[in-house]
């Protein structure tokens, strides 16, 4: 089952890297400076104060323009955001997010390299994969890993100057190697900064430097109902044989079968879910991760109840024992 959801997954992912690749391209979103405001959808969308600035209208017509060109979007678009945030937790981070799908591409290249996933982990992962297959990392696999991670941070730079300044303008003296001075300093600058953050610190930025995730986060810890990745501790014994394969599964570099606060950054991308199901098929059980919500969801947010975090706490100290050992 959750084979087929993380192929759902990577179909949404790629379409809407597609669409934050070609937005301005087809004029669906892109903010023009030389205009000086917004085109969506081919139209221009501006507060419509022209009128009022000429003195053709009166202020009660441009309060009007105000609140429905600018301050509905926004309650519309933050607060549908973080509604969703609230009752799913990161969704838009695990199955929309271009950075998202930027780290996941980077982690594998990486753990193809090295057996790591990221220059921060402090050992290779196990060479067991879930599914059975033996990772052997090979060093020469690092050049076209660079080479991806330069040639994608470029690609980003390129792109996020296309939402600014209008796209064939920006592609053609691109093409013909005729940028301006500012046109050239923007692209190099952006390019080293993304090649920074991607190569060194993709999922640390996702964690902590993010605004967009930290506010989706926020809103979810609200709620102690919401979607949880959650972990049956009743049956953690399960686990031993394991070699941790949801953890080294997890992007973001976390602990899956941790109490809610500790997986604050969870992305919902369910990795960790798909390599428990993987493990334990092959052992003919059940997977001990899933989705919950509801009532269910109170074992894994509800620090109010003692006895809850204790059996975490205490599957928790189990697992790590025999993960040393």
């Amino acid at each position: 089952m959750t084979t087929s959801l993380q192929r759902r997954r990577l179909i949404i992912r790629l379409a809407f890297f597609g669409l934050f690749l070609f937005a301005p391209v087809f004029d669906l979103f892109r903010l023009d400076l030389y205009q000086g405001h917004f085109i969506f959808l081919g139209m221009d969308w501006t507060l419509g104060l022209d009128a009022f600035l000429q003195g053709e209208a009166g202020i009660g017509s441009a309060f009007i323009n105000i609140l429905l060109r600018g301050f509905v979007p926004i309650v519309l678009v933050v607060g549908g955001g973080l509604w969703l945030a609230w009752k799913y937790g990161r969704l838009y981070c695990g199955w929309l997010c271009p950075h998202f799908s930027m780290v996941e591409l980077i982690n594998g290249l990486m753990l193809r390299a090295s057996g790591k996933p990221t220059l921060w982990e402090r050992r290779p992962l196990p060479g067991l994969r879930p599914d059975g297959r033996r990772l052997q990392p090979h060093q020469w696999l690092w050049l076209p890993t660079l080479v991806i991670v330069l040639l994608g941070a470029f690609v980003w730079a390129v792109v996020l100057l296309t939402y600014l300044l209008p796209p064939a303008e920006i592609y053609e003296n691109l093409w013909q190697g005729t940028l301006t001075r500012n046109q050239s300093l923007f692209i190099a600058i952006a390019t080293l900064a993304f090649f920074t953050d991607f190569y060194l610190a993709r999922h640390l930025f996702c964690r902590f430097g993010c605004a967009v995730g930290l506010f989706q986060s926020l809103a979810w810890m609200a709620n102690k109902k919401a979607m949880v990745v959650g972990f049956d501790s009743a049956r953690a014994r399960s686990c031993i044989d394991c070699n941790a394969a949801c953890d080294n599964a997890c992007p973001m570099r976390l602990k899956p079968r941790s109490i809610k606060r500790k997986i604050f950054t969870c992305t919902q991308c369910a990795q960790c879910i798909s390599a428990c199901e993987q493990v334990q098929q092959g052992k003919d059980r059940q997977p001990l991760l899933r989705w919950v919500a509801g009532q269910d969801a109170l074992q894994v947010s509800d620090l109010e109840k003692p006895g809850r975090t204790q059996q975490f706490t205490r599957s928790r100290s189990l697992l790590d024992t025999a993960e040393k050992g």
